[in-house]
């Protein structure tokens, strides 16, 4: 038994025993009294043809005090033997599922990360077995983000193995074939690019997971950014003979981090780009009702299976029907965390027409950081 058992029992017990002594001796002490005789004692002044009478004591006063009168120590000791058995249990009730807790703390501590102690709760319905439920919960996300997190290492380590064997082959080639040297050049700066806009995109999520705020938020007029972004994308689908499309409703605004937001929606104009077939068009939405800001990305690709819309926004996620490698997928795993950080979501549909629709929704009121 530990500490908090004994100052539970103690707690109980004591209040028990002050309780049922209290009880006990006021009824003791308030109980009818009676002459050694018949007859009951009338209190108040003596009758007066008994008074001055020699050979008559005058009555008895008050209660009479029998001799060989006695606290009544065996319903006592009976008494304070049911509190001690009343406050063990009690104790025992409060006190096993704390020691419950502690002892599944300590082994999350010590990376039992699958530790619970929910099944362990009984049927218990109150506030501890909440607690339980509540270290159930925490227990399984820790979890959780272990398992991304050595997933997440997995995936950089192989992203940036491949780019280093290709450079470190590039290297080889250019002391063995020196008139190589302009062609294998370029192959190193190409490479090396793609490994610092890796190293940015990792950046930039651990950044938004560690909860750093780099800019005050602002008040952002998403037409404009949308806008400027549109602009951009167009040369790149112009490469593929695509069309950037426009529907923006009134003028939606939300307050955040400007530059975050442009990063967000960028991601999603991008994907849906490159996943666009040739001439396929790509449309750009956004509208503002009910206190929500919605941006919309829809394209004509093939989508992806219903089970990987959520997938997507993980990391170096890529869909097996994808129609092109560029990329580490870590774009749309941006955009989430930028919605989340934003207090809102981003999440994909299949279209009924064919394509992906892909979605942002912010709150229009105060921002969340």
């Amino acid at each position: 038994m530990g500490r908090l058992f004994w100052k539970f029992f103690f707690i109980f017990w004591l209040a028990q025993f002050v309780t049922a002594a209290g009880v006990g001796t006021a009824i003791w002490i308030l109980r009818p009294q009676h002459f050694p005789g018949p007859g009951l004692v009338v209190p108040g002044p003596p009758p007066p043809e008994f008074s001055g009478m020699e050979g008559h004591p005058p009555p008895h006063r008050g209660p009479p005090m029998e001799p060989g009168m006695s606290l009544p120590l065996l319903p006592i000791a009976a008494g304070s033997l049911v509190s001690l058995l009343f406050a063990g249990l009690l104790a025992w009730y409060f006190a096993r599922p704390i020691r419950l807790l502690r002892g599944a703390f300590a082994a999350v501590a010590s990376g039992e990360i699958d530790t619970r102690v929910g099944p362990a709760m009984g049927g218990r319905n109150d506030e501890l077995a909440d607690l339980g439920k509540n270290f159930d919960d925490m227990a399984g996300r820790l979890g959780d983000l272990l398992l991304a997190q050595r997933n997440l290492l997995h995936d950089v380590s192989h992203e940036l193995r491949s780019p280093m064997a290709r450079l470190q082959a590039a290297a080889e080639l250019i002391r063995q074939q020196p008139e190589r040297g302009a062609e294998l050049a370029e192959r190193i700066v190409r490479d090396t690019e793609r490994m610092d806009r890796l190293i940015g995109e990792l950046l930039t999520l651990a950044r938004l997971d560690s909860g750093i705020q780099d800019a005050i938020p602002e008040s952002v007029d998403l037409r404009e950014v949308i806008a400027d972004i549109a602009e951009n994308a167009r040369i790149e689908a112009d490469e593929r003979g695509c069309t950037i499309d426009l529907a923006l409703i009134g003028e939606p605004r939300v307050p955040g981090d400007c530059e975050l937001l442009h990063r967000a929606i960028e991601n999603l104009v991008r994907n849906a780009v490159l996943h666009s077939p040739q001439g396929g068009p790509v449309s750009i939405g956004a509208s503002a009702a009910d206190g929500i800001c919605r941006i919309t990305v829809a394209d004509r690709g093939p989508g992806v299976p219903e089970a990987h819309t959520q997938a997507i926004f993980d990391p170096f996620f890529r869909s097996s029907i994808a129609t092109s490698s560029s990329g580490y997928g870590l774009g749309l795993a941006i955009t989430r965390r930028i919605a989340e950080k934003h207090g809102g979501r981003a999440f994909a549909t299949n279209r009924p027409e064919g394509g992906l629709l892909l979605t942002i929704e912010l709150p229009i009121g105060k921002a969340p950081f």
